[in-house]
């Protein structure tokens, strides 16, 4: 009879540590969800149709977490959305290859107006050539397209790149300069001196740009924050 016991109490533990463990996935899954649609709504990272937004909350179990409003990773994975120039010029769009944001200890901080902050948050934005051949192209060419394409001595939040074609009725051969300050992004081309357009990514409170570079794939920018409200953005005006 004891053993029978003993049988019967081990069969609850697997079948309830199984019903938690689906619980858990279930309610993970649910979230992930909600925070990726609360991501599009605040940040605009969701905006075209062939883009995705995907937010991970990792860590198990995710109910012991949830129930302690604070989770130890959580992951952000955006691409193929667009994003204005900063005086809305017409045809200026960009659009945004990615967009990846890694979140560490992240507390809610409240429930109603859900929002939460973020110990840290690193990651790293993605533009390739082609949107920005195409996005110089609409706001400055005259006669024909602009190419944009790598170029060797990225320094600190300058990535050089190689630009060819005709720019506001000039030929415009040569370097030009991708510059990443804050959250706004601009492009310089060969002969001026002013930014032929700049650009603005909304980030999550006190997070900004720290490095750009011209690499085979696109430019790659990286970005940090400290301390990261994330139910607003810090640059929106």
């Amino acid at each position: 009879m004891r053993r029978r016991w003993v049988k019967v109490l081990a069969v609850i533990v697997v079948v309830s540590a199984a019903l938690f463990t689906v619980a858990d996935r279930v309610a993970v899954h649910y979230a992930d969800k909600e925070a990726a649609r609360l991501a599009a709504e605040k940040y605009g990272y969701r905006d075209s149709t062939d883009g995705h937004l995907d937010v991970s909350i990792d860590g198990f179990p995710f109910l012991t977490q949830a129930f302690s409003q604070d989770f130890d990773h959580v992951e952000l994975d955006a691409g193929k959305f667009t994003v204005d120039t900063t005086g809305n010029a017409q045809g200026g769009y960009l659009p945004v290859e990615r967009l990846r944001i890694d979140l560490r200890h992240v507390r809610v901080t409240s429930l109603t107006a859900r929002e939460a902050e973020a110990d840290l948050a690193t990651g790293d934005v993605t533009l390739s050539y082609d949107a920005l051949s195409g996005a110089v192209s609409r706001l400055a060419a005259s006669g024909g397209s602009v190419h944009v394409s790598q170029a060797q001595g990225s320094a600190g939040q300058a990535a050089k790149v190689k630009i060819s074609g005709t720019i506001r009725g000039r030929q415009g051969d040569g370097e030009g300069t991708v510059l990443a300050q804050g959250n706004e992004i601009s492009l310089t081309v060969p002969g001026s001196a002013q930014p032929v357009a700049t650009w603005r990514v909304q980030l999550p409170e006190n997070t900004g740009f720290t490095e750009a570079r011209s690499t085979p794939d696109g430019i790659r920018i990286s970005l940090v924050g400290h301390l990261v409200n994330l139910g607003a953005s810090r640059f929106t005006r």
